[in-house]
């Protein structure tokens, strides 16, 4: 296989793609900052960022009260722009993957007792799970999320995860493309019985859009 397979076959590509985005904005930003704009652990934050900078792609410099400044060298803006044209094409097959299973998951519980759904996680599988949705009889009961909170989707307002204990709803679908074992997890923690979440992600997604 060649590099190219070989680098499309890497999730991480994608958050790296989201960190080179955030820094060549030119923002001061810390990593807490970025952890707290992209959903990350802080831990797996500095590591990218680690990684990002052995690699070439991004340089550092001290501002005052210890704070640091982030910068993408001139390797690092071809790199993000080979990230966003792999992402690009990847997104057609997640399209195309993700609509059809959300279509065959959104009919067969149809047929069941479950009325109401909760979407959690926000990103570009929740859209395309929502215009599954609106082929369907299912009521989308809410849209919750670790990061986004208090953003608007699609006229719902997104609430935060410990909001779900108040939400009527019948079953949680994970609906993002790259929180989503992050997702599950909290969600249990929070009390929620795992037979009431489905992912339909199982193996992460760019293996399935790859398959």
């Amino acid at each position: 296989m060649n590099n190219k397979g070989e680098q499309t076959r890497h999730p991480d590509d994608y958050r790296s793609l989201l960190l080179l985005d955030e820094i060549s904005k030119g923002t001061e930003l810390t990593q807490r900052d970025l952890s707290k704009k992209l959903g990350v652990a802080l831990g797996l934050i500095n590591s990218y960022v680690k990684n990002l900078i052995s690699k070439g792609y991004v340089t550092v410099s001290t501002i005052p009260k210890k704070r640091f400044k982030y910068y993408l060298t001139p390797s690092g803006f071809t790199e993000k722009t080979r990230l966003t044209y792999q992402h690009l094409q990847n997104f057609t097959n997640l399209y195309k993957v993700a609509r059809r299973d959300f279509n065959s998951l959104f009919n067969s519980i149809q047929s069941s007792n479950i009325k109401k759904v909760v979407f959690c996680g926000v990103d570009e599988v929740t859209e395309i799970a929502f215009l599954s949705l609106q082929e369907t009889d299912l009521k989308l009961a809410g849209i919750i999320d670790n990061s986004s909170t208090g953003k608007v989707f699609f006229g719902e307002a997104v609430r935060a995860l410990e909001d779900v204990e108040s939400m009527g709803y019948d079953l949680i679908v994970i609906t993002s493309f790259q929180n989503g074992a992050m997702l599950r997890k909290r969600l249990i923690d929070l009390g929620v019985d795992d037979k009431n979440i489905c992912d339909i992600s199982a193996g992460g997604w760019i293996r399935r859009i790859e398959g």
